[in-house]
């Protein structure tokens, strides 16, 4: 970390309390925004109804948690101490959340942590990791259903992961005196100058972020045009190097090999995140290799759950030998179809060559940090826009590969197999690179700590009609005690 940008997060921790200025609401003109920006979604909402029903009907997506989405109907906060609001879209943000959520509960134990996501499967997957009575689904971004879970809430501090930045949170939560604070925060070229053309429209909603932790200087800087004050926007690392396991012992990894039967002399080559064509891709690159490598096996790890029959049927359809692991009682096949959610991470650990799939598409790329930190040979497709400087990362350290077709990756695969040295070197390099990135969960609870230790501090709370609970009529200032 930069000496000044420590020395600026010293300042902040030693800080004797001070008054907190809020921005300025003007209830009128707030009621009015609310009521254009309620308008505005209620017409996309309809605008786009046709394509929830088929989700909702053909493909089994975005069934539940309707109640919460619309309404802001969630469970009561019946249990003292103070609440942190952690919000999380899907399995991706999710999953980043857990190093930020096992330092807030060891710096902070009375801290009460509520997470809540958007899709169903990150629902699932949040409910294994962090248990069922702290999950629940995020009310959309309606001002009804906003309210609705901050009253009952009443959280000491509202926690955003990475680009889920809301104007009806953001306003309503600022109304309420409640911090909002963006963690691993970034802001893509495309997001950037979308934000942008919006003009003065959101830059309310960045200039009331209260902390902002970005995983770049460059998405740093992008804040800053957009609002954010300068002094809240710092650059501290992406929170998805020190989520990245390196530890191929783990009892997680080490159950899923049992039950593959894994043998040391076997080398695994697993294509994760993918989409297609990519499961075809890697399971041709495995048929034209098998025969000289005996020791190689495939596992295929795709990113949605829709498609899971889809990649079966391709396997039943290639002849070969294969397990499916939600319902096979061991995996002592060639090839293994993991067909469950949030195995991913553990499962790397189980390889030597790694494919990181959603990068031969529109997906513009998946998490190779994952792979790189178990020191497997990564490799991906060219298309990886939502992890560039991770990809730079890798490639300026010699530590990855981009392939561009079926014929390149079989090709690398075959160079993992005829030259294991080749291959060790190559993850080691990816390892190390994981290794020395990390340490921002770190910065980014020192960054967040000034706030959670102000909320109890606080002399009243403010709701969004613009009275204070004493009654009084709020202004722009609230004086710590």
């Amino acid at each position: 970390m930069p000496v000044r940008q420590r020395k600026e997060i010293q300042e902040l921790l030693h800080a004797q309390p001070r008054r907190l200025i809020l921005p300025k609401n003007v209830p009128g003109k707030d009621a009015f925004v609310s009521t254009l920006i309620d308008a505005a979604y209620l017409m996309l909402l309809l605008a786009t109804s046709p394509w929830w029903l088929y989700a909702m009907l053909a493909r089994g997506k975005y069934r539940r948690g309707w109640r919460a989405k619309l309404l802001g109907t969630v469970p009561e906060s019946h249990h003292a101490g103070r609440l942190v609001w952690l919000h999380a879209v899907s399995v991706g943000e999710v999953n980043l959340l857990a190093p930020l959520v096992e330092e807030l509960e060891r710096r902070f134990p009375d801290l009460r942590l509520r997470i809540t996501t958007t899709t169903d499967t990150g629902f699932e997957v949040a409910c294994r990791r962090y248990g069922p009575d702290r999950v629940c689904y995020a009310p959309f971004d309606f001002s009804w259903a906003v309210r609705r879970v901050l009253r009952k809430w009443q959280p000491a501090a509202i926690v955003l992961s990475e680009l889920e930045l809301w104007p009806n949170w953001i306003r309503l939560a600022a109304a309420r005196g409640v911090p909002v604070i963006v963690v691993n925060g970034r802001l893509s070229d495309r997001s950037f100058q979308g934000y942008r053309r919006l003009g003065s429209i959101l830059r309310f909603m960045f200039a009331r972020l209260a902390t902002v932790a970005a995983q770049t200087p460059t998405y740093a800087e992008r804040f800053v045009r957009l609002g954010t004050p300068a002094d809240r926007v710092h650059a501290v690392g992406s929170l998805k190097f020190d989520g990245a396991r390196t530890d191929r012992h783990h009892a997680d990894t080490q159950a899923l090999a049992e039950w593959a039967r894994i043998t040391p002399e076997q080398v695994i080559f697993l294509a994760g995140s993918t989409q297609a064509p990519e499961e075809a891709l890697a399971l041709e690159a495995f048929l034209q290799l098998r025969d000289r490598y005996p020791q190689l096996r495939l596992v295929l790890v795709p990113r949605h759950p829709q498609r899971f029959e889809e990649v079966a049927s391709l396997l039943d359809r290639s002849g070969v030998a294969w397990a499916r692991r939600s319902r096979d009682p061991r995996g002592d096949r060639p090839v293994v179809l993991v067909d469950t959610m949030g195995e991913l991470a553990a499962w790397w650990g189980t390889a030597q060559i790694a494919y990181v799939g959603g990068s031969m598409g529109a997906r513009e790329g998946q998490n190779m940090i994952e792979p790189a930190g178990y020191g497997a040979a990564v490799s991906f497709g060219p298309r990886t826009r939502n992890f560039r400087d991770v990809v730079s990362l890798l490639l300026e350290a010699d530590a990855a590969r981009v392939v561009h077709d079926q014929r390149e990756l079989t090709a690398f695969v075959e160079q993992c197999l005829a030259d294991p040295a080749w291959r060790r070197a190559l993850g080691d390099r990816a390892q190390q690179v994981v290794r020395a990135q990390q340490g921002a969960v770190q910065r980014t609870v020192e960054l967040m700590e000034p706030f959670l230790k102000a909320m109890p501090r606080m002399r009243h709370r403010v709701d969004g009609a613009g009275l204070s609970r004493d009654g009084g009529r709020r202004g722009k200032v609230c004086v710590k005690q």
